[in-house]
Parts: structure tokens; C-alpha cells; sequence
């Protein structure tokens, strides 16, 4: 039987995305959305034959979100959406402006890169885990129980005995190069959809390159990103190319995700409207976020640098830790008892008071 499936982006809701400004829409919603509900993606995948096997790989308890992408590379999700996006490109007329956003759903679990990328990796060079004993004993611990077991409140629900203590060496081996394998995917898409914007623009792009977190692939023994303040998900680099950059350069300058609309109004020409952002330029040449926030329901994390308030309040229960990441590079020790860093924990958390309070808000 034929049949197609009609997006309620293209009919009821259309014109609240049209206010948005999002004139064309393909999505590829998240690996495990694509796989439960129909998107653009699924579809195209089900008429493909593949859909069915990627479910049962996804929901596969045992294989722990690690495993081969169930079909040839093209129709993995990234690649799906990389060639989407250079098909896209290629189609425009390239003297009328565009601002184009392209998400990747990769390298984000599950851990499912195409076994024809595993040669791209050489696990020969990564450093060891980050892997401290006792870390979690303390009760307290963000991650307590999401390491040793019980209802833990990160990422453990794919762990044996839902502890990630109890996963071992080899499979935190084989995530960690389905992960970096999915990466190098993600470069050969991004790598087509750059050369797409060449030919069609030339050298009059704004490039930005960025992710919404990291991942702790097996550092601390932990799995995921969820309630993580650790630097490994917290930390992550962004690329900008302009137009009229000459030379690369690199900065350990604080910038955050608010920073992207300023940057790329200014750079399109246009009035900044107030917002929470700063320029990337000018947040460099100022040095930098003072502070950096994350919230999310139920998750504060700010830092300056060099130490870091982290406060989770899950099922009627607040955690809280406090990372002097000078002393603690590492990040293994919670210092939140600790009377020496009374003053520091104060400063922080009356700074993200402040952010919360008065910045973001209206």
C-alpha cells in the first residue's frame, strides 16, 4: 500500500514556524524520536527498509545504545541530514540572503555510527578514563546512585542493574569509538555542506560550528549528560569562521550559546535587539563571560573558570556541589562542605541569582 505522511509543519502549524522564520523545514528530530514517531527522516527510512531494524537495535536493552547503524552509511541520521542540507544549499539562488541552521542528532546515544567508520578512529591515542576510586561513595554525590545503582537521576536506565558501575572496560571501549566514529561522520557531512555553501556563496559566509553539551563517555564512570557539571559535558568548543577573517586564532574566552543570534545579527548587518547574548567578537575582545549558566527543570550549573556551583533538585531531593577546578582539575572532589569555600560558593550562587533573576528575565 501507498501511503505518505503529511508534517503538521506544512499545514495547521505552519504559520507559527513562518513567525519563527523558518521558511523550509526538514526534520530529523532526535535518533530516538526518529525511531518512535514519524518525522521527515523515519519515513524516508521505512520506505528504505531500515527503519525496523534501527528500532529493535535502539530498544535493544542488552546492546546498551552501542551498536553498528543497521543499514548502509547514507541513510545514518547525520548523513541523512548532512545531505539534506547540501541538497538544500545547492538549490537557492545564491545573490538572495540565508540564514541556515543544520542539527545534528549525532554523536548523541545511541552510539550508532556506521562499522565502516571505526577505521577513521585510533583508540591507541585516546586518554585513559578519568576514573577516581570512591568518588561516589559519598551519599551525597550528584551521581550516587546512578553509579552504584538504585533510582539514580542521570543517564544509568541503559547500565546493567541500572548502575553504571556495572559496565565494563570493553563496552565503555566500544562506545567510546562508536562515538568518535560518529564524529568523523558528522565531519564528512559538515565537509559537503560547506563545499555546497562555497559554490553557491563563495567567501561571504559566517560559519558556526557548535554543540548544546558534551558527553562523559565513561570519565567518572558515568554515562550520558543528564545532571552532569562536569567539564567533559559542560565545556565545549565553538568554531566561528567570518567572512573577513584572514588568520585563525584561538581563545579561551567564555562564550555561551545566547552569544549566537547577537553574532550572527551583527554580522548579517542588522540592529542587535536586546537579548542575553554578546557579540563573539566583542565578548573576546572584553575577555570573555565573566560567569557561564546552564539551567534546565530541575539543573543550575554556573562557573567563572575556575570553580563551579552545581545545585539538582530531582523527586524532593536538592544536591548540591561546589568544584574548585584549580585545585580539582579532574573534578573528583565536592568541595561543598568545605568552610574554606564559603566566600567563592557564596559569590557563585548569588551571581546566578542575579542571571536568573534579573538578566533573563523581562
Amino acid at each position: 500500500m501507498k501511503w505518505e505522511i503529511t508534517q503538521p509543519y506544512q499545514t495547521e502549524m505552519r504559520d507559527y514556524y513562518m513567525s519563527l522564520g523558518m521558511d523550509h523545514l526538514e526534520m530529523q528530530d532526535d535518533k530516538q524520536v526518529s525511531v518512535w514517531y514519524y518525522d521527515d527522516y523515519s519515513v524516508k527510512l521505512e520506505k528504505a527498509g531500515f527503519l525496523d531494524a534501527y528500532r529493535e537495535a535502539t530498544w535493544d536493552r542488552e546492546k546498551g545504545k552501542v551498536f553498528p547503524f543497521p543499514g548502509p552509511a547514507q541513510w545514518h541520521p547525520d548523513a541523512w541530514t548532512g545531505r539534506k542540507a547540501a541538497e538544500y544549499i545547492e538549490a537557492l539562488d545564491g545573490d538572495a540572503p540565508l540564514f541556515t541552521w543544520v542539527s545534528f542528532s549525532g554523536p548523541h546515544y545511541p552510539f550508532d555510527a556506521p562499522a565502516e567508520y571505526y577505521a577513521r578512529v585510533d583508540m591507541e591515542k585516546l586518554d585513559p578514563r578519568i576514573i577516581c576510586e570512591g568518588e561516589y561513595d559519598d551519599a551525597a554525590r550528584i551521581h550516587h546512585r546512578s553509579y552504584h545503582g538504585a533510582d539514580g537521576i542521570d543517564g544509568a536506565h541503559a547500565a546493567p542493574g541500572r548502575a553504571c558501575k556495572n559496565f565494563t572496560e570493553g563496552y565503555w571501549t566500544e562506545l567510546r569509538r562508536n562515538y568518535l566514529a560518529n564524529v568523523a561522520l558528522i565531519d564528512d557531512a559538515v565537509g559537503h555542506i560547506l563545499d555546497a555553501a562555497k559554490r553557491k556563496f563563495g567567501s561571504n559566509l559566517l560559519v558556526i560550528f557548535t554543540a548544546d553539551h558534551g558527553e562523559m563517555l565513561g570519565n567518572h564512570g558515568l554515562w550520558g549528560k543528564h545532571n552532569c557539571g562536569y567539564e567533559d559535558v559542560w565545556n565545549i568548543p565553538m568554531i566561528v569562521k567570518y567572512p573577513d577573517a584572514e588568520e585563525g586564532a584561538v581563545s579561551q574566552a567564555m562564550v555561551m550559546l545566547t552569544d549566537i543570534l547577537p553574532a550572527c545579527v551583527k554580522a548579517a548587518g542588522g540592529t542587535v535587539p536586546p537579548c542575553d547574548g554578546m557579540d563573539f567578537r566583542e565578548n573576546m575582545a572584553a575577555g570573555g563571560h565573566r560567569y557561564v549558566i546552564g539551567e534546565g527543570e530541575g539543573y543550575l550549573s554556573i562557573s567563572d573558570g575556575t570553580s563551579k556551583y552545581i545545585h539538582i533538585q530531582k523527586k524532593n531531593e536538592n544536591f548540591r556541589e561546589f568544584i574548585d577546578m584549580a585545585a580539582d582539575p579532574l573534578e573528583t572532589v565536592n568541595g561543598i562542605r568545605d568552610p574554606a569555600n564559603a566566600g567563592k560558593l557564596s559569590e557563585l550562587r548569588e551571581r546566578a541569582l542575579e542571571i536568573l533573576m534579573k538578566d533573563l528575565l523581562p
